[in-house]
């Protein structure tokens, strides 16, 4: 066997976070945030529509793995918040100040993304071993990424934890409006990087989302027994089960020789 490329599950294998988007405070704090910007809700108000419009967006969507568009919700959330982000409330003022209005709502919603995501943030670190792992193999393999996340705050906190630079290839499922285990994601990971799936491995901490879906896009795959993720999914197995990192050093190298 020859394998070309080694992609990477993002939260759960190579950063341990935590958050917590149900606490009240984080959505008391974006409340008093958003009165500045024309947008008078209260906190419980604002997290109802928060959690009714992420709901909605998955009903919709039609995919069997839905995933949300943060971006495309707090766009909603403003535009019914105040006419001051209603291109469509400026006609008579022309295209130009429609073009303004609907740019100045793309940018609030982008850092809205990023504030919510950090008011509900609690911890995030590399694994121990990440590092080292991506320096060894660099080289070697090329490399990318395969994240349940929205890529408003998957980048940034990929460079928060030291690790951008090792992935020229990022696939966040935000971006397509579907999430793991969908085979597309990594069929289309491992076509950017111009490699086969069967040249390709797939490290992940999730036996369903990561494993699971891996196989069926017809990778290899290592199961990392951080302290995140499910570890059984009906009849599934890894090529390779890792306690940390450091095996899953191993696992690559072992699969690579097969």
């Amino acid at each position: 066997m020859s394998i070309r490329a080694v992609l990477f599950d993002l939260y759960g294998t190579l950063i341990h976070i935590e958050t917590d988007e149900t606490l009240p405070e984080i959505y008391r704090h974006i409340a008093r945030y958003l009165s500045y910007h024309r947008i008078n809700l209260d906190g419980a108000e604002l997290q109802e529509r928060y959690f009714d419009l992420m709901k909605k967006q998955k009903r919709v969507s039609g995919e069997a793995y839905p995933e949300m568009d943060a971006r495309a919700l707090w766009r909603d959330i403003l535009s019914h918040g105040s006419r001051h982000f209603r291109p469509e409330a400026f006609a008579q003022e022309g295209e130009k100040k429609q073009n303004e209005v609907a740019k100045r709502r793309e940018r609030l919603a982008r850092e809205l993304v990023k504030l919510h995501r950090a008011l509900s943030r609690r911890l995030i670190e590399r694994y121990p071993g990440a590092k080292g792992l991506l320096q060894s193999i660099v080289d070697d393999f090329r490399l990318g990424i395969v994240s349940d996340a929205q890529r408003d705050f998957a980048l940034p906190e990929m460079r928060i934890t030291k690790i951008r630079k090792y992935f020229p290839v990022r696939t966040i499922s935000g971006d397509f409006g579907y999430r793991k285990p969908d085979a597309r994601l990594f069929l289309q990971t491992c076509a950017r990087l111009d490699v086969r799936p069967e040249e390709t491995i797939y490290v992940g901490n999730d036996m369903y989302r990561d494993i699971y879906g891996a196989k069926q896009a017809g990778l290899h795959t290592i199961l990392v027994w951080t302290d995140q993720g499910r570890k059984d999914y009906n009849d599934t197995h890894a090529d390779y089960d890792a306690r940390d990192l450091y095996q899953a050093l191993e696992g690559i190298r072992f699969l690579d020789q097969k």
